[in-house]
């Protein structure tokens, strides 16, 4: 056979090859199932998450430097009831009692962050590394090792130090690349030989959006239609980064894996037969998860956020679009950079197409042309944003599948929160949501979607970021009024631990049974709860009654000696 013929069909090969491997998402193909009792693939990793600033406290202790969400979190008026994550959960006292929670629930592993600032006070590794820091991250690695729970390592979870933020403006400076790849150098360094598990950032799509574009997070900017994108394109370039200088650097020694976490609601057209419905849901999705995604698995910005961007930017007398532009050489750097995607999933909306004219000015919004929807039929336990609606699950994990080549998954974050005074432990609302959400996500294995772990959002009720304490998540409620922060488990609690030592869902006469069993044992943690506020009063009053009274009675003798001194005078 000639040479020109064998060449040629290689390339007919190839086409075929990278045609099946980037198959188009069916979105008219909206399988809604009944419940599936099964179980998982053995070696399936059971988890939980937290993350430094929501938990740990300790904001000023021990040599840390002061973060972007210390100094936001501290000017009034900017978090709800103007909490704070000074204290929080007082994780940093208490690894050993959250271990031993963690292993009570049996987990497999356990998805925490470093906090950048704890252990380089002022941002940068040639200044100073805070010893005291990487000790305490050092001996919570080693007592998780030692209950054999697998530690999942966020580099950045939003707490930048506040000195990069006030010197060189954050994330909307390009600098932010190398200060960041020190910084992971040396996590990398001091505890990539016990770390196998590496997730650069947790949804950039957060730290670009709600910290530079709404401004309801930190650093609290509002620059409308430009910094999102910019923020964005940084932490795009600083993620490669850091995966080449692990995958050069560490990992023949260390045998790792450094992927990202990308947080992403389903959009799902409002009408399944109208092209204008899909175009708009698959925008929603593009301009949310594939804004990272695409350039990390592809190597460039989605066309359609290119195409957008761009012509709105025109529109306005801009004389380039306002989405920045990755040079050739930068795409090929950035290409393939991700050894397994984090993935992040709470809730689901419907979407429509909607054109915003582009007089009302630059907005990220405004740049999609769609609106989002909600069926009020869906369960909503108190968050204003969060309903639950398991089937969106399965259709975001089969979406990935098909779009970025069935990558290694690990769900990082996925759970329900409780928006009230609650004070009620038996959270039959999570159970559910669990217990649904979970079960798509096996659906989508048998699909054939890559998952290989499930990480459940989260262990403690924790600081929530804007909404401060009055959004709880935690599988243990934290009584915040108490200075000690004691844990109560939830009926989760149990519910949770059944679903992994059975692997799943064996079938619907146990799987019933569970709900009931976790519901008897929450009474007694809601008696001790209850119990809870006679301790904190008791504390009170030993701690301020009984020593003002103590000094008063000193006092009134002091007065009463002086009347008997002055009458015998």
């Amino acid at each position: 056979m000639p040479r020109r013929c064998i060449l040629r069909m290689c390339h007919v090969l190839a086409l075929v090859l990278c045609v099946s491997a980037t198959e188009d998402f069916d979105w008219t193909k909206n399988e809604r199932t009944s419940f599936y009792y099964g179980t998982f693939p053995t070696g399936f990793s059971w988890g939980a998450g937290s993350s430094a600033y929501q938990t740990e406290g300790a904001w000023n202790v021990d040599g840390k430097g002061m973060s972007i969400w210390d100094a936001f979190a501290h000017k009034k008026g900017t978090i709800s009831s103007n909490d704070s994550g000074d204290s929080s959960c007082e994780g940093y006292y208490k690894v050993k009692d959250d271990i031993n929670l963690m292993k009570d629930i049996k987990l497999n592993h356990y998805r925490f962050s470093i906090s950048w600032p704890r252990i380089l006070p002022s941002g940068l590794k040639s200044e100073h590394i805070n010893e005291k820091g990487i000790k305490y991250y050092d001996d919570l690695i080693n007592m998780l090792l030692e209950n054999k729970i697998t530690p999942i390592v966020t580099l950045y979870h939003w707490d930048l130090p506040q000195v990069l933020q006030e010197k060189y403006g954050g994330w909307q400076n390009v600098s932010m690349v190398n200060y960041f790849n020190d910084f992971a150098n040396l996590c990398f360094e001091r505890f990539g030989n016990r770390v196998k598990y590496w997730i650069t950032f947790n949804n950039p799509w957060s730290i670009a959006v709600e910290g530079f574009e709404t401004g309801e997070h930190a650093p609290g900017l509002k620059l409308k239609g430009t910094g999102s994108y910019k923020a964005a394109h940084h932490i795009i370039k600083a993620h490669a980064k850091v995966w080449h200088t692990y995958d050069i650097q560490w990992r023949s020694k260390q045998k790792g894996l450094v992927g990202i976490s990308l947080t992403a609601d389903w959009g799902e057209p409002v009408d399944l037969t109208n092209q204008r419905d899909i175009e708009a849901a698959e925008r929603y999705i593009q301009f949310y998860m594939g804004w990272f995604a695409t350039p990390i698995f592809n190597g460039d910005y989605p066309q359609v956020m290119k195409d957008y961007i761009g012509r709105k930017s025109g529109q306005q007398g801009l004389g380039a679009s306002r989405l920045p532009v990755f040079s050739p050489q930068e795409k090929s750097y950035i290409k393939g950079t991700c050894d397994f995607l984090g993935l992040g999933h709470f809730t689901t909306r419907y979407v429509t197409q909607k054109n915003y004219p582009s007089g009302l000015g630059d907005s990220y919004f405004a740049d999609r042309d769609l609106a989002e929807l909600v069926d009020p039929k869906w369960p909503d336990p108190g968050s204003e944003w969060l309903y639950s609606v398991p089937w969106g699950f399965r259709r975001l994990l089969n979406f990935v599948k098909t779009q970025y080549g069935n990558p290694m998954i690990y769900v990082t974050e996925n759970g329900v929160s409780e928006k009230m005074l609650c004070t009620d432990l038996c959270d039959d609302w999570r159970m559910q949501y669990l217990k649904d959400y979970i079960d798509e996500m096996l659906k989508a294995i048998k699909d054939g979607v890559n998952v290989k772990g499930y990480t459940t959002w989260s262990l403690l009720d924790n600081f929530e970021w804007d909404e401060g304490f009055s959004e709880r998540f935690g599988l243990y409620y934290v009584d915040f009024r108490n200075k000690n922060k004691p844990r109560y488990p939830k009926a989760s609690v149990q519910f949770y631990k059944r679903i992994i030592s059975s692997n799943g869902f064996p079938n619907q006469r146990e799987v019933e049974s569970w709900k009931r069993k976790a519901v008897e044992t929450c009474s007694s943690s809601n008696q001790l709860l209850a119990a809870d506020p006679l301790i904190g009063h008791m504390e009170m009053v030993t701690e301020i009654v009984v020593p003002t009274v103590c000094t008063l009675c000193i006092l009134l003798s002091a007065v009463f000696l002086m009347f008997l001194l002055r009458g015998r005078l």
